[in-house]
C-alpha cells in the first residue's frame, strides 16, 4: 500500500493545524444555537457512545464486524475517502459498503482514534450519514443524466458514442460522447455534456466549452463538435448559445432530466450535424 509522499500534509497534519479554528467554531455555533432556539430546547435521554472508553483494537475490532459503522465514523472525523488512500495506502475503499480485512480495520481504527470526539450521540451519528448517503445519491443522480444523453445520442443516429480522451497542444482533453468508439480512429464528432446549475458558474463553464471545441478542431480540423448543455434558467439559452457561437461548434442544444427533453436534445443536436436518421 502507498501512502503520500514525506513532506506532504496527512489528515491528521490538517486538524492539528486548524484546531484553535474548529474548537472557536464549535464553542459559537453550539451558543449561537442554544440563544436561538432557547424556547425551544428540550432535554431527553438519549444514546450515546464514549469513545474515551474504546482502545484501538476494540475500534478496529467493531469497524471489522460492522462495517456499515465505518461511514459515520469517518464524517465524526471529518475524513474522506480520498484521505484514506493518500495517507494509508487503502485504494478504492467503498466508504458506505466497505469491505475491509482486519489488518486495513486496524489501520483505519489507528488513524481514526485521535480524532473521535470523546463522546456522540447515536442519533447524531445517524443524521450526519444520512446527510452525507443523500449528497452521494444525488450526485449519482445527476452523475446517470449524461449518461442517458450520451445513451439517447447512439441511439438516434445508429452510431456509438462514448467517452474518449484527445491530446491538443501537449494537454489530454476528455469528451464525453465521442464518435465513432474506439481509441485508434479519429474522433469525426465530439459531444460536450455539461450541467450547470448555477448563474455564477455559467461563464466559465461556457469557456471551458469553447476551449475544449477550440482544442477538437486542431487536433481533429474535420470533426465537428457540440453541446448538450442541462442549464435551469431556460431564459437565459438563448444568451448562452451567443456565448458559444464559434465557428468550432457546430450544435448546442439544451436538455431538462425527463427522457422527452433528452432525446429532443440528442435529435437536434444530431441534426446540427448532419446525422439526421
Amino acid at each position: 500500500m502507498s501512502k503520500a509522499a514525506k513532506g506532504y500534509g496527512t489528515h491528521g497534519d490538517y486538524m492539528s493545524r486548524l484546531q484553535p479554528q474548529i474548537q472557536a467554531r464549535l464553542e459559537q455555533v453550539g451558543e449561537s444555537l442554544r440563544s436561538a432556539f432557547s424556547d425551544a430546547l428540550k432535554k431527553q435521554e438519549t444514546e450515546i457512545i464514549s469513545f474515551d472508553g474504546i482502545n484501538t483494537e476494540a475500534l478496529a475490532d467493531s469497524i471489522a464486524k460492522f462495517p456499515a459503522v465505518l461511514k459515520p465514523l469517518l464524517i465524526a472525523c471529518n475524513v474522506a475517502a480520498r484521505a484514506i488512500e493518500r495517507d494509508l495506502g487503502i485504494k478504492n475503499l467503498n466508504t458506505y459498503t466497505p469491505r475491509v480485512s482486519r489488518k486495513q480495520a486496524s489501520i483505519i481504527a489507528d488513524y481514526l482514534r485521535p480524532h473521535l470526539p470523546a463522546m456522540i450521540a447515536i442519533p447524531t451519528l445517524c443524521y450526519l450519514d444520512r446527510v452525507e448517503f443523500v449528497d452521494k445519491e444525488v450526485r449519482k443522480h445527476k452523475g446517470q443524466w449524461e449518461k442517458y444523453v450520451v445513451t439517447a445520442l447512439s441511439g438516434f443516429s445508429g452510431r456509438g458514442f462514448q467517452k474518449r480522451k484527445f491530446k491538443a497542444e501537449g494537454e489530454i482533453y476528455e469528451i464525453d460522447a465521442a464518435s465513432p468508439t474506439g481509441r485508434e480512429k479519429p474522433i469525426e464528432y465530439a459531444v460536450d455534456v455539461k450541467r450547470i446549475e448555477a448563474r455564477r458558474d455559467i461563464h466559465k463553464r461556457c469557456d471551458e466549452i469553447v476551449t475544449k471545441a477550440d482544442r477538437f478542431g486542431l487536433t481533429y480540423p474535420n470533426g465537428k463538435f457540440g453541446a448538450v448543455i442541462y442549464y435551469p434558467f431556460t431564459e437565459e439559452h438563448s444568451s448562452v448559445r451567443n456565448r458559444l457561437r464559434s465557428n468550432k461548434i457546430s450544435s448546442v442544444v439544451f436538455a431538462d432530466e425527463t427522457e422527452t427533453s433528452i432525446e429532443d436534445a440528442a435529435k437536434l443536436l444530431l441534426a446540427g450535424f448532419g446525422l439526421n436518421r
